[in-house]
């Protein structure tokens, strides 16, 4: 199975002999929806229809037509125990072989899911900064490492992650589009202070997360107040980032915890503006 980084490109260019799976129809319970699919070769996959016995039928399936060289007929399954997944849904399965038409609509397809993924600033390639970094590489996100240092962006090698290195990180938050994810972590708090009251004045921001401890928190409310005015910013902060429920402060803790968090905001701030896109302009 390829890594979860991989580029759509490097697989096509790999495994050119390919079925597209898609999942053309569910109904109940599913592990997913209709827009599903995912691409088999005689030795690899690329993207899910969601695991379990529903994707191994559909493996076999896909590679008995490479084999054969015939199409391969339309799956409609049932989710029961009678293939060992109790989802208790029906989900239906098409079969396409790859051709150069199908690989340029996928690759634009696979473009056009990654211009709307987003974003996430992550201030600091220090140890924390990096294993963020890595953490949130995995999911659906676009991540930008920012440091005002060279020789850590250098060092910092995650793939799928792009890097920043910028004099002013507060000109970045600035330029940011609308719903992206501001996570504060350099190696110098008034930096950190800067960035923060940067990030907080956004109210488009999906989520602004500063790690630090009770006092770094108290000392921003004052320095907050003092030099802007607008300590009610300050309810907007999520200090320290990952939560405080686990007492443990190595690097990778932190950053598996503070990634679930800045997830489910970047989530939650893309499913409401699809909403009021959505809603009709009265008037």
């Amino acid at each position: 199975m390829p890594a979860a980084r991989e580029d759509i490109r490097d697989f096509l260019r790999r495994e050119p002999a390919s079925i597209l799976v898609e999942v053309t129809g569910v109904a109940g319970s599913a592990p997913r929806d209709a827009d599903a699919w995912m691409l088999v070769s005689e030795r690899a996959i690329f993207a899910t229809i969601g695991g379990g016995t529903l994707e191994y039928m559909a493996i076999d399936q896909a590679r008995r037509a490479l084999r054969s060289g015939l199409a391969a007929e339309p799956m409609n399954v049932p989710l029961g125990p009678e293939i060992g997944q109790c989802c208790g849904g029906r989900v239906g399965l098409a079969f396409t072989a790859l051709g150069p038409a199908l690989a340029n609509d996928l690759i634009a397809r696979s473009d056009r899911e990654m211009a709307t993924r987003p974003h996430v600033y992550v201030f600091g390639a220090g140890h924390v900064g990096d294993a963020l970094a890595m953490a949130l590489s995995l999911a659906p996100l676009r991540v930008v490492l920012v440091d005002t240092r060279e020789e850590e962006l250098v060092a910092s090698t995650v793939p799928g992650v792009e890097t920043c290195l910028t004099a002013m990180p507060e000109a970045v938050v600035r330029d940011a589009p609308a719903g992206s994810s501001f996570v504060i972590l350099t190696h110098d708090h008034a930096l950190d202070f800067l960035i923060a009251a940067e990030a907080l004045k956004r109210n488009d921001a999906a989520y602004v997360g500063m790690i630090g401890s009770k006092t770094k928190r108290a000392t921003f409310r004052n320095w907050l107040s003092r030099e802007t005015g607008h300590a009610e910013l300050f309810d907007r902060l999520v200090c320290p980032i990952g939560g405080t429920a686990v007492k443990d402060k190595r690097p990778t803790v932190i950053a598996t915890l503070a990634a679930a968090e800045i997830m489910t905001a970047a989530l939650i701030w893309t499913a409401a503006a699809q909403l009021a896109a959505t809603k009709p302009v009265i008037g």
